[in-house]
């Protein structure tokens, strides 16, 4: 990271910052990706059960990797105020939290999984496809956290291309596991949608010992000698990364597990419908990756001057990421109203899950425009160290306001399973807005700090 003077410079940086991380994001989701839309291919009960899955998975890891992302603006502050001694033992610190972390998910998910699944109206081999395809994925939970916490290490520092390389590497390995396992190739059994979770959790262990190599060989990051002189975990250097983290993924939790909640209350549908929702849900959370991504990449510059106290510089970010994210956002509600039978047809080959799928996807257009205008701000403040307001409105927009609007439409509308998008829609609106005013608030505050008067 360094500091800029010029918009022109402010631009170039934040691009050298974003396109990484976008291109790292896509690939993560690109993981999720293959594991449904191979899933699919195995036919619509597996698409079913990996839907359930994931639905339950992916809250967690997003509240989880929420907690890690919590040490790219602790290091994008450190660094902007030249404190860079202090890097090693945030990191290690940092480690053993992700550590235990995974251990906490992989014990209480080994207690609650069959009660959850129980809770639901699923089919037979719906549900052992689910349970199995989680227990696969647990097996990688701890490398998949240690990796998040190394990747976060390396944006916070700006070097947000490397963390794009590892997963570069790691994706065709990803999709060679999943053809494999799934389908049953080199002589091992197929395993459906099972095989899915076999083949990701194989890919985070990759990814991890990956990341680890890189920050223990390359410049810059062995100079902060992070694997060097270890010290002992401590539960008040946990804390300091919790105060931060938690209300990062906590909010982050509550905007994926309203997706999530919306697939198990459409459990009372056909199978062909969950695998629609599920399919749509797919594709249209691959395009929300460049609007995360545009929060991610603000946090770094927005932490990097707030830490240096260059508070007009971090509002120039800001809005460059917002605005930029506008953009990209009505373009790809065009993308999507203009490609969605061949998107729908990716998924499934049968034409009643094509049909569903796209008039889904019609919905998801609107939905995803809110998205795109909510992430970017969520990341600014991030960058500001300003995590519990955006819990809170996390938390009544899309669980106070969302659900209930979708619950209502679909139960007491024509919409039915659509009236659940539409309530997303909702939900995500109010969320948008109020996180504006907040960030708007923040910088007015920030604006008369460093006013020549004070």
């Amino acid at each position: 990271m360094y500091q800029t003077s010029t918009l022109k410079e402010k631009l170039k940086l934040f691009f050298i910052i974003l396109i990484p991380i976008l291109i790292t994001q896509v690939g993560i989701y690109l993981m999720n990706f293959f594991d449904t839309v191979m899933s699919g291919r195995a036919g619509a009960t597996d698409l079913a059960g990996v839907a359930i899955g994931s639905s339950l998975w992916v809250p967690i890891l997003t509240a989880i990797n929420g907690i890690l992302l919590a040490i790219t603006p602790i290091i994008a502050q450190i660094t902007g105020a030249k404190e860079n001694k202090s890097v090693p033992e945030k990191i290690q610190q940092a480690l053993y939290l992700s550590i235990a972390l995974g251990m906490v998910v992989m014990i209480i998910g080994g207690i609650l999984l069959d009660p959850v699944l129980n809770l639901m109206n699923l089919e037979n081999e719906v549900y052992h496809i689910a349970k199995y395809y989680l227990i696969s994925l647990g097996a990688g939970i701890i490398p998949l956290f240690v990796f998040s916490t190394l990747r976060n290490f390396m944006d916070g520092l700006g070097q947000t291309r490397t963390s794009m390389f590892v997963i570069l590497i790691s994706l065709p390995i990803n999709i060679a596991f999943n053809y494999i396992f799934i389908f049953g190739k080199f002589g091992v059994p197929a395993f459906g949608g099972i095989g899915a979770g076999i083949g990701t959790a194989l890919t985070y262990w990759l990814v991890c010992l990956i990341s680890i190599a890189v920050v223990y060989k390359f410049y810059p990051f062995r100079d902060y000698k992070v694997f060097s002189n270890w010290v002992i975990p401590s539960f008040a250097k946990w804390w300091d990364q919790l105060k931060i983290g938690m209300p990062i993924g906590f909010a982050m939790f509550f905007e994926t597990s309203i997706f999530s909640a919306v697939t198990i209350l459409m459990s009372v549908y056909s199978t062909n419908t969950i695998a629609a929702h599920q399919a749509a849900m797919n594709f249209a959370s691959l395009l929300y990756m460049i609007p995360l991504s545009v929060g991610m990449a603000l946090t770094i510059p927005i932490g990097f001057e707030v830490g240096a106290r260059r508070f007009k510089e971090a509002r120039t970010y800001a809005y460059i990421g917002i605005s930029g994210s506008i953009f990209i956002a009505i373009l790809n509600g065009g993308i999507l109203f203009l490609l969605r039978e061949p998107v729908a047809a990716m998924y499934n080959a049968d034409p009643a899950v094509i049909e569903l799928t796209t008039q889904f996807i019609f919905f998801a257009i609107f939905y995803q425009l809110a998205d795109a205008f909510g992430a970017p701000i969520q990341g600014a403040l991030r960058g500001y160290k300003d995590v519990n307001m955006t819990l809170i409105i996390a938390l009544v927009s899309y669980w106070a306001i969302g659900l209930p609007t979708g619950w209502i439409l679909a139960n007491y509308t024509a919409l039915e399973p659509f009236g659940y998008w539409v309530g997303i829609t909702v939900g995500l609106s109010c969320g948008a807005i109020a996180l504006f005013w907040r960030l708007f608030s923040l910088q007015k505050k920030y604006k008369e700090i460093s006013s020549p008067a004070h």
